[in-house]
């Protein structure tokens, strides 16, 4: 979802998402994940500029959670970082909320800064601190069309070994 009308979240609402990610699995517990969460607007008009394209609809969103990860806590920290940002959209779309990842990790700004560095000077991340992506959330500004299951490409599920039947 990437257009969203400008009704603000609940208490709950974000509480909600924050267990979530909270709750997130990961390697060996140890929770290298960390979560920067932005209500301000003009952080957020800000943070819509980190990536060339495809970024600038979170400054319509009336959340944006950052969620960045220690690469020296685990080594499996992008792994990490992403099943918690993915268990943030799940619990968005589980309380009637939109919500769409912005990958931030190797991509660039218009002016070719690593979308990274951008986001950490925005927010003052700690240089050790790897930021992963921004989830933008907020109440869906439109209806989309569910999924046509006559498109699932079951060519790409294979049973027993790579080419199985």
């Amino acid at each position: 979802m990437r257009k969203f009308t400008d009704e603000e979240l609940s208490q709950e609402e974000v509480v909600a998402l924050l267990k979530a990610a909270l709750m997130s699995p990961s390697s060996k517990r140890t929770n290298c994940w960390q979560f920067v969460v932005i209500d301000d607007k003009e952080t957020l008009q800000k943070l819509s500029q980190c990536k060339q394209m495809a970024s600038s609809f979170l400054a319509e969103a009336v959340l944006g959670i950052v969620v960045l990860a220690d690469p020296l806590a685990s080594d499996v920290w992008i792994e990490d970082a992403a099943i918690a940002s993915i268990m943030i959209q799940l619990q968005a779309e589980d309380l009637g909320l939109g919500s769409c990842w912005i990958q931030v990790r190797e991509r660039l700004t218009a002016d070719g800064t690593p979308s990274d560095e951008y986001v950490r000077d925005v927010l003052d991340i700690p240089l050790q601190m790897q930021v992963l992506s921004i989830v933008a959330v907020g109440h869906k500004g439109m209806q989309r069309k569910p999924f046509n299951e006559e498109h699932l490409q079951w060519e790409k599920v294979h049973i027993n070994k790579y080419g199985g039947q």
